[in-house]
């Protein structure tokens, strides 16, 4: 027997409908959970179910299930369990899930790179819905042609593959850093960029540009390591021209691996050079001097994140607006050397 297909050859999904409805994914949950009385209009239910049977879609009954509560459960996918700021994220996210009888399952992504391998192809109905921090665009594909909501954290807002999104405003703690910088007095600058493809330093690097447009700025590359990092800012200082006087970092583990370059080369921080980072990871305030960095709340994304996700199985729309981030200015920032 044929099965109707979405454009993407699967199965057609709850998503597919919402996508022909002109809907979100939780008024289709609504309307096909025959829940819609009082919460939207006849007329927009009529076009729901007028687009699922347009599309041959069949309702996931483990899935149907899951948004009655059955197994209460949320799967948490990370890009790592080595970094601290997911560890932290998870906090979050159980605290708030256990005020609400829910259990949340960790599942690390290699890198946040991907493609992420699906845990539970095949035990789905073990899952409410899945939460993802600061993955990588292609690196969930396993979990978009599913009928389990995806909200993401730290992620691209203009991704409609996702029933939620819930942000940190990065742009502005990469304003906050250079902006800390310029009114030291510093004009030559080094972006040690990740090397991680993530939208999250992406948005960091393209706020650090719009920032320093003024001024001379050099972008090297390096990977999310420290090792890595150290020979990356070392290329840096000692490359032709004028030496840097400021290296602003997308994360506290570039910036231990700059104030380890700066140290082999004899150079003094913040006297010679300042350093940067973000994050606020413990090793910030673990190195010496301290590092000057940008701190994001964690645990309050986790918290989010959660609650975002047990909104859409709601059927509520999620709380709207960017976290906020907060600039830790310490003692690895000062003015640049006398020219």
């Amino acid at each position: 027997m044929h099965t109707p297909e979405s454009p993407g050859g699967t199965r057609p999904t709850s998503r597919d409908v919402a996508r022909a409805a002109g809907v979100s994914q939780a008024t289709v949950s609504l309307v096909l959970g025959d829940k819609w009385r009082g919460r939207v209009s006849e007329r927009t239910a009529d076009s729901v179910r007028e687009a699922a049977r347009g599309l041959g879609y069949r309702p996931n009954l483990a899935a149907r299930n899951l948004r009655l509560g059955s197994t209460r459960t949320a799967l948490l996918v990370v890009p790592a369990l080595t970094n601290e700021f997911f560890a932290r994220v998870y906090t979050g996210a159980a605290t708030v899930a256990a005020r609400h009888g829910f259990g949340v399952v960790l599942y690390p992504s290699p890198e946040g790179v991907g493609p992420a391998r699906d845990p539970f192809a095949s035990a789905r109905a073990a899952l409410d819905g899945v939460i993802a921090s600061s993955m990588a665009a292609d690196a969930l594909e396993a979990f978009r042609g599913t009928d389990l909501p995806l909200v993401m954290l730290d992620s691209d807002p203009a991704d409609t593959g996702a029933a939620a999104h819930v942000n940190l405003d990065i742009a502005d703690g990469m304003r906050q850093v250079t902006g800390h910088l310029l009114a030291l007095g510093h004009r030559r600058f080094v972006h040690l960029a990740s090397a991680v493809p993530s939208w999250t330093f992406d948005v960091r690097g393209a706020a650090l540009a719009d920032a320093l447009r003024e001024v001379s700025v050099r972008t090297v590359r390096a990977p999310l390591d420290v090792s890595g990092a150290r020979t990356s800012a070392e290329k840096a200082l000692t490359g032709p021209g004028p030496r840097p006087t400021a290296i602003v970092c997308d994360d506290d583990i570039l910036a231990a691996g700059a104030c380890k370059a700066a140290r082999r080369l004899g150079l003094r921080v913040p006297e010679d050079v300042s350093i940067t980072g973000f994050d606020d990871l413990a090793l910030a305030t673990a190195v010496e001097p301290e590092l000057t960095t940008v701190r994001l709340p964690a645990e309050r994304i986790g918290e989010r994140g959660m609650a975002a996700l047990l909104a859409v199985l709601a059927g509520r729309p999620p709380e709207p607006g960017d976290l906020p981030v907060t600039l830790m200015a310490r003692g690895s920032s000062g003015p640049p050397p006398a020219a």
